[in-house]
């Protein structure tokens, strides 16, 4: 049984044998035909050329001798000295090129004819001679051997002629000859490889072609097929192989479901019993898995499809996590209203994306938070400071009074100890009434019952008026207060009372944080639907691990000595900004400076923007 190589190696040497046979018999023919065309011009042109440059020479020697004759004696031996050298040339010529049977004597008649007419030509040339002698010897001499010169070199032309014309007709013999046989060997070969093709196509093609449709069917999850195999070549081992390859599958198959059936059911017991609402999404949208609490709030249910569920945030959540490749969650990190048995209850989105070893997207975790009793405790906690700062307030504004007037000495005369304690007790209840003035604002900024003048306003007004303020002091401090914004912004929908004191806070702060030499500076630049403002100062900056609760209530970074507040400006900026509808971020890096940003929704995009929501 032949391997497929000894099968590849005799279809492709027999088209080399066909390829080598054919270029053989075609440099044979073709030295042929050289050798037929090379005898003609080498065996018969030259003593054709050299009978016909006789014949040419001794009609100029005749016509040489009628000159003398007539009396040009000196044009005509000029003549007749120019072409007897000529006649000589090709005499000898042609008795060099002796190649044809009877050539040879031909030539030795004519060589012999010319002797005997230099002779006779020598006498009519002597100037001693009569003119009567020279016309004596010219017609009865000359003459008669001028004809036969011609005729002998006459009959060499012929013969020779008559060789090239013989020579002709063997190469045109023999190049019709060369023609059938190559016909014939190309019809020959044409046949061989067209049936080496079949052959070819029967041994290796189809039993490859047989082995992709099988690698088809495994594919699409037919691993019970089973590879024919007729030969006992590569192909047959490789079909055998093949075969293996499926049994093997085919027992991975089994153990692999089994295998998987056990996992997704300890999956969806461990789904079962988390608290949140959590479900596993593909590339699709389609819930593959899902917990209780997922399936009864939010009608994730294995095989239904979000996009069809009727929440959008969903839906958008989880196609910026597939695109994205990162966790997304709603803006501002907002809490999503849901009522459970007549319940109300609060849950936080998150998509978070499952990428395969190649960091490509393959689905979504979508995981919902109950965030309720965090909810409850921050009602409850705003309702305790609300209710605190409320009863603290009027004794608060009472002693406050009660300072102010003994400070001016009105109920009697104060020593200088007493006036000291009293200034200290009034700067105390001052920072203690601006700390609950603080707190009644972030309790009414958060319950939504702070009263806001909303008004469209162009945000160079805003910003130049907030950094107005502030020059002074940073000039005072030697720090650079720059303004960058530009006046073809568009107009934000603001209440510029409490977006003042935003800036107003913010520059305070990076004024606080900057130290001499340093720089501050105020941006803003347009989006779709927002205006992002931006102030990023050069100073101390805050450390990474911070930063996640600077805009906590009460919060104040550890390390700063200096710090004399209660920490609520950030949470109240924050409160201020949310309740405008936008969002606020930093980022810092310790010694180098920190950057606030927050955005302010466009005027003209506000309809729009209300309508989507």
């Amino acid at each position: 049984m032949l391997g497929l190589r000894q099968k590849i190696s005799l279809g492709f040497g027999a088209l080399l044998l066909i390829i080598a046979v054919i270029g053989t018999q075609s440099i044979i023919h073709l030295s042929r035909l050289g050798a037929s065309i090379d005898v003609i011009l080498r065996e018969n042109y030259k003593s054709v050329i050299a009978c016909q440059q006789m014949k040419e020479a001794l009609e100029r020697i005749d016509s040489g001798l009628l000159f003398i004759l007539l009396g040009d004696r000196q044009e005509g031996e000029e003549l007749v000295r120019a072409n007897e050298a000529v006649f000589k040339k090709s005499l000898a010529i042609e008795q060099s090129n002796i190649t044809i049977p009877g050539e040879g004597e031909k030539a030795a008649h004519l060589k012999d004819f010319f002797e005997r007419y230099e002779v006779l030509l020598k006498d009519i040339l002597d100037p001693s001679r009569s003119s009567g002698f020279r016309k004596e010897a010219y017609f009865t001499g000359l003459l008669p051997l001028f004809g036969q010169i011609k005729g002998a070199a006459e009959d060499i032309l012929q013969i020779n002629q008559r060789n090239m014309s013989d020579a002709n007709d063997r190469a045109r013999e023999s190049a019709a000859s060369a023609r059938q046989q190559m016909y014939v060997l190309l019809f020959v070969g044409t046949a061989l490889a067209v049936v080496l093709i079949i052959f070819t196509r029967r041994w290796v093609l189809r039993p490859i072609h047989r082995l992709i449709r099988s690698a088809d069917e495994i594919r699409r999850g037919n691993l019970d097929l089973v590879v024919a195999s007729d030969s006992r070549d590569e192909i047959g081992h490789l079909s055998e192989a093949f075969n293996s390859m499926a049994a093997s599958l085919r027992e991975f198959r089994r153990t692999d479901q089994a295998k998987l059936i056990r996992i997704q059911k300890a999956t969806q017991e461990a789904f079962d019993s988390l608290p949140d609402a959590v479900a596993v999404i593909d590339r699709e949208g389609k819930v593959e898995v899902a917990t209780e609490s997922a399936k009864s709030v939010f009608g994730l249910k294995p095989g239904s499809v979000v996009y069809d569920l009727p929440f959008d945030w969903m839906t958008g959540l989880c196609r910026e996590a597939l695109q994205q490749g990162r966790p997304a969650a709603l803006e501002g990190h907002r809490s999503i209203q849901q009522f459970v048995k007549g319940e109300e209850r609060f849950y936080r989105p998150e998509a978070v994306p499952i990428l395969d070893d190649e960091r490509l997207t393959t689905g979504v975790i979508l995981v919902l938070k109950d965030v309720t009793q965090l909810q409850q405790q921050d009602e409850i906690k705003r309702g305790v400071i609300r209710t605190v700062s409320h009863q603290l307030n009027t004794p608060l504004t009472s002693m406050r009074m009660a300072i102010h007037l003994l400070l001016e000495e009105r109920i009697g005369s104060l020593s200088e100890k007493q006036a000291e304690l009293l200034l200290t007790a009034r700067e105390d209840s001052d920072r203690l009434y601006a700390i609950l003035n603080s707190l009644l604002d972030i309790s009414r900024l958060e319950a939504g019952q702070a009263r806001m003048e909303f008004r469209a306003v162009a945000p160079q007004t805003i910003a130049a008026e907030a950094v107005g303020p502030f020059c002074r002091t940073a000039k005072d401090q030697g720090v650079d207060l720059d303004l960058d914004i530009g006046a073809d912004l568009p107009d934000v929908w603001a209440d510029t009372t409490r977006i003042g004191h935003v800036f107003s806070n913010l520059i305070s702060n990076a004024l606080k944080h900057t130290p001499p030499g340093g720089r501050i500076t105020l941006t803003a630049e347009p989006g779709e639907v927002w205006v992002r403002f931006r102030l990023s100062d050069t100073g101390i900056g805050i450390p990474a691990s911070f930063l996640s609760r600077i805009f906590e209530p009460f919060y104040r970074v550890p390390g700063r000595k200096d710090e004399t507040g209660a920490g609520l400006g950030l949470a109240i900026v924050k409160e201020i900004i949310e309740a405008h509808g936008g969002t606020i971020d930093v980022e810092s890096q310790e010694g180098e400076g920190s950057s606030f940003s927050f955005t302010l929704r466009r005027s003209d995009r506000l309809q729009k923007e209300e309508v989507r929501t």
